[in-house]
């Protein structure tokens, strides 16, 4: 008798477990510690899954343990059916173009092009050119200083892509205090609208966020993002990043990409329109098949790793092509970049 209950109470608390795991939000924890990463990896969960269906399948040889085994062995392949079926609704595909179904028009796109550079390590030069090959009319770079900001710009200039710098840094001391934006003089003239200080109501609380407004309020308002990591002692200022960033997007016509330190999962709760993914920001690689595709970190294959950059717009934007890049692993920083082309709904 002893035994069955204890068999029972290790299969409830694994299924559970697993559920939690699964879809975290059902339960409210998906912005907790240690669940908030564990859900960032669901490709690496599948295969650890897998493993472990392996390792039990070959256990239940063990006569004693056949029963209690083949109920492991069926929680697993349920929990890895469903976190492949998660991924697989949100997309493998890292080059996507022409995604977009809805009627679009083609003049007034722009492109988008977001790389966190780990504090400048690829280099100016290295930058530049990728920008230019993208022709992006936006670029945010995290942990980018000021200096390699006007670097970049005085490149692409010289290639025949201008563009204006806009650099917040918290401090000089570390890079990644650092967040630079540089922006096309076609859209425009355009000026920091948010403090330089850390912490809401101007910016998140401990790496810096741009916001950039169009001087003459013709034109999209860009967000150049960067929330701080979900690390243990972060956590609070973690969440409290993700409800400021959710508030600058509640506006009609808002760009935003950087790095978000947070999946979509993470992301759960702070809709404020149908569709939208933060306040009434669409993401860009959901819409184009591939929020399955991680940008972090460099070090795993991109469909192994957690997508936590994202370029987001509000619903007056349709998402006309989108690549997670993975050309560029090995050029110093632990993200890869992601672009998109946004096009203006007809």
């Amino acid at each position: 008798m002893f035994t069955r209950l204890f068999r029972a109470l290790i299969l409830i608390a694994a299924a559970v477990f697993l559920l939690v795991l699964t879809w975290p939000q059902a339960f409210g924890l998906h912005n907790t510690w240690v669940v908030a990463h564990l859900v960032s990896f669901r490709a690496i969960a599948v295969i650890g899954a897998i493993v472990g269906l392996v390792l039990f399948g070959l256990l239940r040889f063990i006569r004693p343990l056949r029963r209690t085994l083949g109920m492991v062995m069926v929680l697993l392949a349920l929990f890895a059916v469903a976190n492949l079926g998660i991924l697989a609704s949100r997309g493998f595909t890292a080059d996507s173009a022409d995604v977009s179904t809805a009627p679009t028009s083609s003049a007034g796109s722009v492109t988008v092009l977001s790389w966190n550079t780990l504090g400048d390590a690829p280099g100016a030069a290295v930058i530049a050119a990728e920008a230019v090959a993208q022709n992006a009319d936006i670029v945010t770079l995290p942990e980018t200083t000021e200096a390699t900001g006007v670097l970049i710009a005085e490149l692409m200039r010289d290639a025949g892509r201008p563009m204006w710098v806009h650099t917040l840094a918290f401090d000089l001391v570390s890079k990644a205090r650092s967040t630079t934006l540089l922006i096309s003089p076609d859209l425009g003239e355009y000026a920091v609208s948010n403090a330089a200080g850390s912490g809401p109501p101007g910016n998140t609380n401990v790496l810096p966020t741009v916001v950039a407004k169009p001087v003459d309020g013709s034109g999209p308002t860009i967000v150049a993002v960067h929330a701080v990591a979900p690390i243990q002692y972060e956590m609070s200022n973690w969440r409290s990043d993700l409800d400021w960033l959710a508030t600058q997007c509640q506006a009609d016509n808002v760009i935003m990409a950087g790095d978000f330190n947070s999946t979509l999962d993470h992301m759960a709760g702070r809709a404020g329109a149908p569709d939208a993914v933060l306040g009434n920001c669409g993401d860009a690689a959901l819409s184009a098949g591939a929020a399955a595709v991680g940008t972090w970190p460099t070090s795993v294959p991109a469909l192994l790793g957690s997508p936590i950059d994202h370029v987001m717009a509000t619903p007056n934007w349709h998402v006309s092509a989108l690549q997670v890049i993975e050309s560029l692993d090995g050029a110093g920083s632990d993200h890869r970049p992601i672009v998109a082309t946004l096009t203006p709904a007809a």
